[in-house]
């Protein structure tokens, strides 16, 4: 039987659609791995299913939390749900490493219960829990508080002693995982989350997706308290309400506990003409968004966790040649380099200063956006960081690559499969002059457009 079994375990998104865990997924199994998921059930979800090899055991979430038992019936219903189904896996596909994706730091007891039969342990860091919690709630001041705080660093800190090896997202991380964690350098490897620029690319979207918008804003990621997107909600009324910007429009792409809460707000603002949730989108509605928009923003505000933390939203507007406005955070300042604006957190007027002047200047969103799509390309770009990531697993489990491995980073050419009937033309990114006027205007040329309507 194979050696090369892999049991992925995340647990605060549903796989595919955790865009990095499916990446890592597909890297391991065009690497040879057999791999198998365990996580929760997105609306529809089947229990079971086998998509593109890979195996995805899903299980029913818990209750929505609300306070501190809230979460501890979510974390124990979660991990209960999960030891079960690894049974299962094992009985069915097997494994030989467990990697734990967080948040919660609480998988790694189920992988020292699996280690007495052999398994080891990879621990992929998402999250930084500990200063999720400062980033939330402050220092803890209260008896209560500073329990809880404490306990998140013990989960953290048993977590770290546990596994055989630690994936950090950036380099930020891997410094906590040597300062906090006491790892040793070489046990911790950097792993990004960048963007398959062969598939994350520029695409002629639907005439119809601005929806009649001059300008179009847009943010794709989760809509959690620590995101920020009640602040661009301030800065669209600053645009629309205060500047008269009627003829700028966001859309807002994803889900999160802050979603209805944000809708409410986004009415009361009087900005219901102007802002548009699409609530969950797959692939396909990114691509469109991301290529018929004018600009991206992250407005995840300057906390103890945003601040080296990787916005994956960021690299992926990039891989769309499409300029940001971002929060000035050290990681984001790490993934765009000179290619994107970075203004003050928590000033609303400098944010909007910032989009209305990209606005209003037509050839620096073109100088920006190519500019961005060429950093991606060459610096952020998922082919080294799947190299760095299955690197892991191979040293874990003495599995050198071959020439015939090496030859189809980060997937094989059929992995990309042609381009169906009804998908979007991609943009010609070798065509300088096209692509440019396309990151100009973003839609299909003028004698497209002509040619379409003749058909």
């Amino acid at each position: 039987m194979s050696s090369l079994r892999v049991l992925i375990i995340v647990q605060n998104l549903p796989v595919p659609l955790d865009r990095r865990v499916w990446l890592e997924c597909k890297a391991l199994a065009d690497q040879g791995y057999s791999v198998s998921v365990i996580c929760p059930k997105g609306p529809g979800d089947p229990s079971y299913q086998l998509l593109d090899g890979i195996g995805i055991y899903k299980y029913r979430p818990a209750p929505e939390a609300q306070g501190v038992l809230g979460f501890a019936v979510e974390f124990i219903w979660s991990w209960l749900l999960t030891a079960g189904l690894s049974i299962r896996v094992r009985r069915e596909r097997g494994f030989d490493v467990i990697q734990a994706c967080n948040p919660p730091d609480t998988y790694w007891l189920l992988a020292a219960l699996w280690r007495v039969r052999g398994v080891r342990f990879v621990f992929d860091q998402h999250d930084l829990n500990p200063e999720l919690f400062l980033s939330r709630f402050g220092e803890p001041r209260s008896a209560a508080m500073r329990v809880q705080y404490r306990g998140l660093l013990w989960l953290e800190r048993m977590t770290y002693r546990v596994a055989d090896r630690v994936i950090s997202t950036n380099a930020s991380y891997k410094a906590v995982a040597e300062r906090r964690g006491r790892r040793d350098p070489s046990s911790v490897t950097v792993v990004r989350s960048g963007p398959d620029t062969r598939l994350m690319r520029p695409v002629y979207p639907d005439a119809g997706i601005r929806g009649g918008a001059e300008h179009l804003i847009c943010y794709l990621g989760i809509m959690g308290p620590q995101d920020g997107v009640d602040t661009l909600l301030d800065v669209m009324e600053e645009l629309v309400h205060r500047r008269g910007r009627t003829g700028v429009h966001a859309v807002l792409l994803g889900f999160g506990d802050c979603l209805d809460d944000l809708k409410a707000r986004c009415t009361a603002l009087g900005l219901d003409s102007n802002v548009r949730f699409t609530g969950r989108v797959g692939p396909a509605e990114i691509a469109q968004y991301l290529s018929a928009s004018d600009l991206g923003v992250g407005p995840d505000q300057k906390t103890p966790l945003n601040d080296i933390s990787t916005m994956n939203k960021t690299m992926e507007y990039m891989a769309y040649a499409l300029p940001s406005v971002s929060v000035d955070l050290v990681e984001t300042r790490v993934s765009v380099g000179d290619t994107g604006v970075l203004v003050p957190s928590g000033d609303i007027a400098a944010f909007a200063d910032a989009l209305e002047s990209l606005l209003d200047n037509p050839e620096r969103r073109v100088e920006l956006g190519i500019a961005a799509r060429r950093r991606v390309v060459e610096e952020l770009d998922w082919k080294p960081q799947a190299q760095a990531y299955v690197g892991v697993f191979d040293d874990l489990l003495n599995n050198p690559a071959g020439d015939d491995r090496l030859g189809r980073w980060p997937h094989s050419a059929a992995a990309l499969g042609a381009r169906g009937e009804n998908e979007p033309r991609p943009v010609d990114l070798l065509d300088e002059a096209e692509f440019a006027r396309f990151v100009r205007e973003r839609c299909a040329p003028a004698a497209s457009v002509r040619q379409s309507d003749q058909v």
